[in-house]
């Protein structure tokens, strides 16, 4: 028999002998092999237990992120775009996705889409755009990046709290910067933090998440030029907002500036997007995680960018509906609420906590953000809804200030 032939059956016999063929031999060597090695017991040992041993501290000590049940409410909580897409283009969305190939991997790279995003943005020359399943990778995979032992990552607070938990999650110092009392930014103290703790990245949020203004350009540009490292512009609500920092992208050699599309209307898409010189993006590009952007997102929300104006007009709808809202909100005696180019208003009204469940009562859900900072107590966040949500909400508001008189 051809030695070749040893390897096509598990034993042959040949004169009266039994040869094992190779394969066979080797699995019942390493089966006596691992035989021999003695069993470790968990016999006794829970499994909450074993995590608590396994798992970092940083880890056990966080938090999940909440997201509470909104059934039979009115959506107000989470800074959604409340507005349908027209039906035409609604229809078209779904004779494009009946024929998508979703037994295929999505492209890799997402070209097309990248091509969509740079042309619409109108990026610099010499920057490109990197996708993330919705922002929260993209700070994930940033941190990721630049986390050599000790370094550290700023930012401001109160501000979006997934700077601090991605921090937790990667093994990075966090130090976070109070805002000063009017939720502007403290320039002198966020300068003489960067000079004392020399960050390796700061995050910025523009404007900023929860209290929904924009800071003062002049300090961002301040931070920016101060920052010995990587500083991120965070405009995920720039379609509501007067200004970005995209067209000083060529101006800062430490600067990335990060959009999602979620507050636009794509919520449901999970899509992000890293701008900046391709220095930067060629060396993150290695940590982005294959196919990270479905085949599903890639098509729809190549769609949607094709009629970028119609998220655009529903954009504007809901800045005129947060100027509504706002008058509203400002001429109720208890409340005190604050400017906003986001699109949700923050407000501070007395006993917040039972406000807040007094408007789930009446089928309304907003945000409590009561005891998340110090900076923050008794403030509550709702999310600018169409005229009817946003009639609805005052009249339960105002139901709910009376009942808790």
């Amino acid at each position: 028999m051809p030695p070749a032939a040893y390897t096509d059956a598990a034993n042959h016999k040949m004169s009266g002998y039994v040869i094992i063929s190779p394969p066979l031999l080797f699995h019942q060597i390493l089966f006596r092999f691992m035989s021999s090695i003695p069993a470790t017991s968990h016999a006794g040992i829970s499994s909450s237990s074993l995590a608590g041993t396994l798992l970092r501290q940083e880890v056990l000590d966080l938090h999940a992120y909440h997201v509470p049940d909104s059934s039979g409410c009115i959506k107000l909580d989470a800074m959604e775009n409340p507005y349908l897409l027209p039906q035409a283009l609604r229809g078209e969305i779904a004779e494009v996705v009946a024929s998508a190939a979703i037994n295929r991997y999505p492209d890799p790279g997402a070209a097309l889409l990248k091509e969509q995003i740079r042309s619409l943005t109108g990026l610099p020359q010499g920057m490109d755009v990197l996708l993330g399943n919705g922002s929260d990778e993209l700070i994930q995979l940033l941190a990721m990046a630049v986390n050599k032992p000790g370094a550290t990552l700023l930012s401001v607070e109160p501000s979006f709290v997934m700077y601090r938990m991605i921090a937790a999650f990667t093994g990075m110092r966090y130090v976070g910067v109070p805002l000063a009392s009017d939720f502007s930014l403290d320039l002198p103290a966020t300068l003489a933090a960067i000079k004392r703790e020399q960050p390796a990245l700061v995050f910025l949020a523009y404007p900023n998440n929860p209290t929904g203004n924009l800071f003062s350009a002049d300090a961002v540009a301040q931070i920016i030029e101060a920052s010995p490292g990587l500083v991120v512009v965070d405009e995920a609500y720039y379609a509501f907002a007067s200004d970005s920092f995209i067209p000083q992208l060529a101006c800062y050699p430490n600067l990335l500036v990060m959009r999602t599309f979620s507050k636009l209307g794509m919520a449901g898409l999970r899509l992000g997007f890293l701008a900046g010189n391709t220095a930067w993006l060629e060396q993150l590009e290695k940590l982005r995680l294959p196919y990270n952007v479905g085949v599903l997102t890639q098509l729809v929300a190549g769609i949607l960018l094709d009629h970028h104006e119609v998220l655009l007009q529903q954009a504007e709808q809901i800045k005129q509906d947060r100027a509504w809202l706002y008058r509203q909100l400002s001429e109720i005696t208890a409340v005190c609420v604050y400017p906003s180019e986001a699109n949700f208003l923050l407000f501070r009204i007395a006993n917040a906590t039972a406000v807040s469940n007094g408007l789930k009562q009446r089928g309304v859900l907003i945000k409590n953000l009561n005891g998340g900072h110090p900076m923050l107590t008794d403030c509550l966040r709702v999310t600018v809804g169409t005229l009817d949500e946003n009639m609805k909400f005052i009249t339960a508001l105002k139901e709910t200030i009376t009942q808790l008189a």
